[in-house]
């Protein structure tokens, strides 16, 4: 009688460490399984930050330079301007396409914008590096002269390779061009003097 007993409490023993053994086995299994679902729903740092604004100092940044930085995936452009980059902007708007920004003003130019500098501050211009023809990257041609596949006169500017556009110092697009509008520029502002805030306009 004692011996059967101890011979199934053996069995029931064995029974019950082969089910945790396996549950565990299961749980683990299972966890393991859920992670990479649960981890695709987090969204990445980068997704995160895609439609953040993006503070950037100019304070270094020399005249005639140009610096890039990424805003909701799309390159833009922040060129300090020299004062005869500047001087040249109102000498070719009969060149231009729309030089007053009067095409699509609330998609491509803000208010503060719809000047001849594009710009709230004249000395800086920041701008989307995005062709308006097909979405290329336009080259820079800051250097003015005759250059291959620009005119003689060229006052500097933008050269997109693709098609051939060209823009100028203030992402104005010329005339006859296969791009149909300026380059856009992005929601700004200055947080001071030299700190810009790309992506948030609430204060200019």
């Amino acid at each position: 009688m004692s011996e059967t007993l101890v011979g199934t409490q053996q069995i029931d023993s064995s029974k019950r460490t082969w089910i945790i053994a396996s549950t565990c086995v299961g749980a683990v299994g299972v966890g393991a399984t859920a992670i990479p679902f649960v981890s695709t729903f987090q969204p990445s740092e980068r997704a995160k930050a895609a439609g953040a604004a993006v503070e950037v100092d100019v304070a270094a940044l020399k005249p005639g330079e140009k610096l890039t930085v990424e805003w909701r995936g799309k390159p833009v452009w922040i060129i300090r301007r020299t004062p005869e980059q500047l001087a040249v902007l109102s000498k070719i708007t009969g060149q231009l396409a729309d030089p007053d920004s009067k095409r699509k003003p609330s998609e491509l130019t803000p208010e503060y914008a719809r000047n001849e500098a594009r710009s709230i501050k004249p000395e800086f211009f920041v701008a989307v590096g995005i062709c308006t023809h097909l979405g290329c990257s336009p080259s820079d041609k800051f250097q003015t002269g005759a250059q291959a596949s620009l005119p003689d006169d060229w006052q500097g500017g933008f050269l997109c390779p693709c098609h051939g556009s060209t823009f100028d110092m203030a992402g104005r697009v010329f005339k006859n061009k296969p791009a149909p509008d300026n380059l856009e520029i992005p929601p700004h502002m200055y947080l001071s003097d030299s700190k810009l805030l790309i992506g948030e306009d609430k204060k200019a």
